[in-house]
């Protein structure tokens, strides 16, 4: 247990820019005081001393603003920044290098005695305000962007914005990388956008480009009726003039 609080501390003092030192966070940071309370009232559920572990629990929502059920599993690492109403069910299970911030809640959406609330696998950062629904499991290395609700699984590597979640698969993630900017979430709608706007530009460049060839072959067009025109007025031309030499001939004959 005090290896597990150790890791608290160290996790604070890496993802928290404001942090100064080891004092800080064992006095005035709330996420860690309500962690290491739930440690402890982990280890008296575990010991089936239900009433304690509860009562533990309940004074450190009072002093902390932050509720976790004792039965509730959380690994190396777990860091609630802020932490004011973060909701953390009893079937939940959290793994390492995890990061909370505020308005979070790991609900369920069963009332039977199962497991109802979700998984969350090493690395993943959960954005303030989501809210993750049900009983399954959120994969190494993802993000939930702020003010999302997510209510099925999500893939390692992954993102996962807006209501209800969507889910955008980000590559080449590396495992230690750590990514706080939950506000900075990609835009899918933003995104078919984009795309639209971009297939506008090409559908215009075609037209330009159709234009362009339409205009030539006008020119074209032009150029040749002026040839013929040329043509059918030279034509007439000669025909007249040999007309009117065939009836000079004509006249002379007669006249003698």
């Amino acid at each position: 247990m005090f290896e597990n609080i150790r890791s608290d501390i160290r996790a604070v003092k890496e993802r928290d820019p404001a942090c100064r030192s080891s004092l800080d966070v064992v006095f005035s940071y709330p996420g860690f005081h309500a962690v290491v309370m739930h440690r402890l009232a982990h280890r008296l559920w575990k010991r089936k001393f239900f009433f304690m572990a509860r009562l533990l629990s309940h004074v450190s929502r009072l002093l902390t603003g932050i509720e976790i059920h004792p039965w509730a599993t959380i690994g190396r690492g777990f860091f609630v920044d802020h932490g004011m109403g973060v909701v953390i069910g009893e079937t939940t299970e959290i793994g390492d290098n995890v990061t909370l911030y505020q308005g979070v809640t790991l609900g369920g959406v069963s009332l039977k005695k199962e497991k109802r609330h979700p998984t969350l696998r090493n690395n993943v950062v959960v954005g303030a305000g989501a809210k993750v629904l049900g009983p399954f499991e959120v994969g190494e290395n993802s993000r939930i962007g702020a003010n999302s609700v997510v209510v099925k699984e999500v893939p390692p590597n992954s993102t996962v914005v807006g209501i209800p979640g969507r889910i955008v698969i980000k590559e080449g993630r590396k495992v230690d990388e750590v990514d706080l900017n939950h506000q900075v979430m990609p835009d899918p709608v933003a995104q078919a956008f984009n795309c639209m706007m971009e297939h506008l530009q090409l559908l215009h460049k075609r037209i330009n480009t159709l234009s362009q060839r339409e205009d030539q072959d006008q020119e074209q067009f032009e150029e040749l009726r002026c040839r013929l025109d040329n043509i059918v007025r030279k034509t007439i031309e000669e025909a007249a003039k040999k007309q009117k030499e065939e009836t000079a001939g004509a006249e002379e004959v007669k006249s003698p």
